[in-house]
C-alpha cells in the first residue's frame, strides 16, 4: 500500500531529488542524470525489487557514480516522480546552515519534504528556509547547538509538536580543526569530539527514542567521513572522533536490528565546503583544492541512503577500499597513503603555477 507521509511507502521512485542542490547552481554541471537513470528503471517496472527498498548496496554506488557534461550548465528540472517519494516527510537536518547540510536541506525541501533546519545561526538558517520556500518547499528554523544535551531534546520535540512526527534525521554537524598529532591541542581536539562525537550521540539518542514510539519507525543518516576509515596526517584529531561516530553507528546498528529504526553511514571525502575551504592551507599538501568533490555528490550519497537504508556508502564508490587492503595489510595501506600524500603535493604545486 502506498503511504504519504513515510519515507518508504512509495514504490517506484528513487533519489534523485539531489540533483536540485547543484543544478541550480551556475558552477554545479553535476546534475541529477545518473539518479534520474536508476529513478526510471525503476519507475518503469514497479516489481523491482530496488523499488521497495532492497536494492544492494553495490547496485546503488554504480547508480551514484556521478557523470558531469560540462555543457549542460542550465538548471534540471524534475520529474514529479522524485518529489513525491519524500513529500511531507518530516526531515531534520543538523548543521543545515552551510556546505552538505544547507546543500541536503535544499534538496529534500525541493522533493516535498518538510525540513526541519538545525545549526547554531539563526541567521544562515533563516537564509536557507527562504531559499527552500522560494522553491515551494517547506521549511522549519531550529536554532540549537548539537554540543547540549537539552537543546537537542527540544529540537526534536518541537518537531513532534510541529509535524507530529519525525521520518528522517540526516546527523550532519561536524567541525574540523587539521593539526599534526604532536601538536594537537587538547582544546582543539575536545572542540571536535564535542561536536562530531557527542553532539552526534545527543542527535541519535533523541531520534531514535522518537522513531521508536512511530510504527513505521524511521531513518538516520550519519554523516562521517573517509577519514573516519583511515588515519591522515594533518588530520590526526578529526580522524579520532570521525573513527568514534564510526564505531558509535556500527554499534547502534547491532542495537536497532530488528526494528523499524535504520542507521546508516555516509562517508564523503574532500568536498567543496566552508569547512574545505577553511582548512585550505593545511590540506593543500594532502588534497589539492581543484580536487575537491561537489557537494552534490554527498547529496545524492545521503538520499541514497535515506531512500534504500544502505549501511555503508563511501563517496565516490569504492574509496574506501584502502580500509580493505589496511585490515589485510596496513604496513601497505601506509606505503600507499604516504606515496599518494606526495603524489597529491606535487600535483598541487602544478596546479599553483
Amino acid at each position: 500500500r502506498r503511504r504519504r507521509g513515510s519515507v518508504r511507502g512509495t514504490p517506484g521512485v528513487a533519489f534523485a531529488a539531489a540533483g536540485v542542490a547543484s543544478a541550480t547552481d551556475e558552477d554545479g554541471c553535476c546534475g541529477a542524470r545518473p539518479a534520474m537513470a536508476i529513478g526510471a528503471c525503476i519507475a518503469r517496472n514497479p516489481r523491482d525489487p530496488r523499488a521497495h527498498g532492497r536494492l544492494s548496496r553495490g547496485s546503488a554506488e554504480r547508480a551514484l557514480r556521478p557523470s558531469c557534461d560540462l555543457s549542460r550548465r542550465k538548471k534540471v528540472e524534475l520529474s514529479m516522480p522524485w518529489r513525491d517519494f519524500f513529500r511531507d516527510a518530516v526531515v531534520v537536518v543538523t548543521g543545515a546552515s552551510s556546505g552538505i547540510g544547507r546543500a541536503t536541506a535544499i534538496a529534500f525541501g525541493a522533493s516535498g519534504a518538510r525540513v526541519v533546519l538545525v545549526a547554531r545561526r539563526r541567521t544562515e538558517l533563516e537564509e536557507v528556509a527562504r531559499e527552500i520556500r522560494a522553491n515551494g518547499g517547506a521549511a522549519l528554523v531550529l536554532p540549537a547547538d548539537v554540543t547540549n544535551p537539552r537543546a537537542v531534546r527540544d529540537v526534536l520535540e518541537q518537531t513532534l509538536r510541529h509535524h507530529g512526527r519525525v521520518d528522517v534525521v540526516i546527523n550532519n554537524a561536524g567541525v574540523l580543526i587539521p593539526s599534526t598529532v604532536v601538536e594537537l591541542e587538547r582544546s582543539d581536539l575536545m572542540r571536535m569530539l564535542d561536536v562530531n562525537l557527542f553532539g552526534a550521540l545527543w542527535v541519535l539518542q533523541e531520534s531514535v527514542c522518537a522513531m521508536r514510539a512511530q510504527a513505521d519507525g524511521g531513518v538516520i543518516v550519519n554523516v562521517a567521513s573517509l577519514a573516519g576509515r583511515r588515519g591522515v596526517s594533518p588530520l590526526g584529531g578529526y580522524c579520532a572522533s570521525k573513527f568514534a561516530l564510526v564505531g558509535l553507528t556500527e554499534a547502534l546498528r547491532m542495537e536497532l536490528h530488528g526494528t523499524r529504526v535504520h542507521v546508516g553511514l555516509v562517508l564523503p571525502g574532500v568536498v567543496e565546503t566552508p569547512m574545505a575551504h577553511g582548512s585550505e592551507a593545511e590540506l593543500e599538501t594532502l588534497w589539492p583544492e581543484a580536487l575537491n568533490m561537489p557537494v552534490a555528490w554527498v547529496v545524492w550519497a545521503i538520499f541514497a541512503a535515506a531512500r534504500f537504508r544502505l549501511v555503508e556508502i563511501a563517496v565516490p564508490p569504492g574509496a574506501a577500499t584502502l580500509e580493505k587492503i589496511a585490515a589485510l595489510a596496513p604496513g601497505v595501506a601506509d606505503s600507499m597513503v604516504y606515496w599518494g600524500t606526495q603524489a597529491t603535493g606535487w600535483l598541487a604545486g602544478l596546479l599553483r603555477r
